[in-house]
């Protein structure tokens, strides 16, 4: 059985959705970052470099990016149809789920983490004040470019719409008012409404 390692809050949320909406037994194991768990001997075992998510298989490979995941999982699970076969909608598929990564994730956790860019508490404290404008940018880019319909392919869920949905559960909490976007809030409520997302609150993971 595959073992997700995952913190409440943080990225690893999407591969957990993932791993149910590709009908996969997992066991999922928290990570809690509040007791500095991440930081200590057994978990950099896990993964060296003290984040999550981590993915172990059975055969006791690990594996972290939350992308490679994704992908790893469409590969295993290819009857859930969670990745498409037309190259040209796969690249959109995935320009998002790397936008998500190296831009929006990096402008949330400017919020928090900015000890990551900077060493001074006036770079920290300008670094969280842009947070709410920068999201908000990020906000209408996934209005507008991201999302193709329904979901991020349209009619079709994909490995990018759980990456997606738990990016943009943060928009809130970083200062975005969510209603300004209706593509972005009318997404987030079709996630919520599916069963891989109840079965993540019924879990306590999400």
């Amino acid at each position: 059985m595959l073992k997700l390692f995952y913190a409440p809050g943080t990225i690893s949320i999407a591969v957990a959705i993932a791993l149910e909406e590709a009908g996969l037994a997992y066991e999922a194991v928290k990570v809690d970052f509040a007791a500095g768990e991440q930081t200590k001997p057994a978990y950099l075992a896990v993964n060296p470099k003290g984040r999550v998510p981590a993915l172990v298989t059975a055969s006791g490979s690990v594996m972290t990016e939350t992308g490679a995941l994704l992908d790893y999982i469409a590969d295993i699970a290819p009857a859930a149809g969670l990745r498409p076969t037309d190259p040209a909608v796969t690249q959109h598929m995935r320009s998002v789920m790397y936008y998500l990564a190296s831009t929006m994730h990096v402008a949330h956790a400017h919020k928090m983490r900015g000890s990551r860019w900077a060493d001074q508490q006036s770079s920290f404290d300008d670094m969280t004040a842009k947070v709410p404008q920068t999201m908000a940018d990020c906000a209408a880019y996934v209005e507008s470019d991201c999302l193709r319909g329904a979901y991020v392919l349209g009619d079709t869920i994909s490995i990018a719409d759980p990456y997606l949905f738990v990016v943009c559960n943060w928009l809130q909490g970083d200062g975005v008012t969510v209603s300004d976007y209706p593509a972005v809030a009318a997404f987030l409520e079709r996630m919520n409404a599916r069963d891989s997302v109840k079965a993540m609150r019924a879990k306590g993971i999400l």
